[in-house]
């Protein structure tokens, strides 16, 4: 009588025994022990250094796609604070160097970023933040609140809010060809973005600082209008656009300085603020013998908005 379960003889379907394997130089010697290859990590960071903070903020609190190359995103990486750009009444500016050591086959990686970092209520001197923030609205009811009560809380959201705000018209006017300096990172208060040099290792100079050609002049003109005019496009003014918040790198110009950027429609103050812009950058021009008339300027940004 047979079990209704048989057990085979299935040896010849299990492939060869560990015998077969003698000789094959392929595959390992279960005697040889298995040893680790490693390389000793120096977890100790100088005075003004920190670990890379990429990997700390959300995918969306990243760099846009396509990143540029130099953007070093590697967890190994190390933040080096060398000095301050630029204070100012809401904010200050620091130049950061974000490096990786060579590991491997993977080359030693290295930038230099500006590192904007915004301050609480009652450590800056920006008053005109409510004109400026018509329009914008807080999504989290609590933070509206506090924000109201100027609570502690409140103070530290209201300088998120404008490190936030910068964040985002960057990611946009970088993504529509605006020559704005590439966003790499937001946390919190720390905006980290582009730094734009002089193209001998220091800082690009304030147009405001310049004294261009006559040709160079024109070419910087001809930007600024191209700039304006896709600013315009996407229904936003700078807001406070002067020669003091456009860099001179050579013979290209970048915009800076731009948590304040306007919805000119949903804004109530949207066309004063686009005016003074004009004005503000047809005098400079003006005054350096380009002769720039702020309502053609005007007019010409408001075909674009409408």
């Amino acid at each position: 009588m047979s079990s209704e379960y048989e057990i085979s003889d299935t040896s010849s379907d299990v492939g060869p025994r560990p015998s077969a394997y003698a000789g094959d130089d392929s595959r390992p010697d279960p005697a040889t022990p298995f040893v680790f290859a490693f390389h000793s990590v120096d977890e100790e960071l100088g005075p003004g250094q920190r670990w890379s903070t990429w990997l700390d903020v959300e995918r969306g609190c990243r760099g846009p796609e396509p990143r540029p190359s130099w953007v070093v995103t590697d967890q190994a990486a190390v933040d080096t604070e060398l000095g301050v750009l630029k204070t100012g009444k809401e904010a200050d500016v620091f130049l950061l160097e974000r490096a990786v050591e060579a590991i491997g086959d993977n080359p030693a990686k290295s930038s230099l970023l500006a590192a904007k970092r915004y301050r609480t209520e009652e450590h800056r001197t920006f008053h005109r933040s409510t004109s400026y923030a018509e329009g914008r609205r807080i999504r989290n009811s609590r933070d509206s609140r506090a924000m109201a009560k100027k609570t502690a809380h409140g103070r530290g959201v209201a300088a998120g809010q404008w490190a936030y705000a910068e964040w985002e018209a960057l990611n946009r006017l970088w993504l529509a060809g605006v020559p704005v300096p590439y966003p790499v990172q937001v946390d919190g208060t720390e905006l980290l973005m582009e730094f734009i040099d002089d193209g001998e290792g220091g800082a690009a100079p304030r147009l405001a600082q310049v004294r261009p050609s006559k040709e160079l002049l024109g070419g910087y003109f001809e930007q600024l209008r191209d700039g304006m005019r896709e600013l315009a496009r996407a229904g936003l003014a700078h807001g406070d656009l002067s020669p003091y918040n456009v860099l001179a790198q050579n013979e290209r110009i970048v915009l800076i300085d731009l948590p304040q950027v306007v919805d000119v429609v949903g804004n109530p103050q949207g066309m004063d603020f686009l005016m003074r812009d004009c004005h503000n950058m047809a005098t400079w021009f003006t005054k350096r013998g380009l002769e720039v008339d702020e309502h053609e300027l005007f007019a010409d940004l408001l075909t674009m908005v409408f």
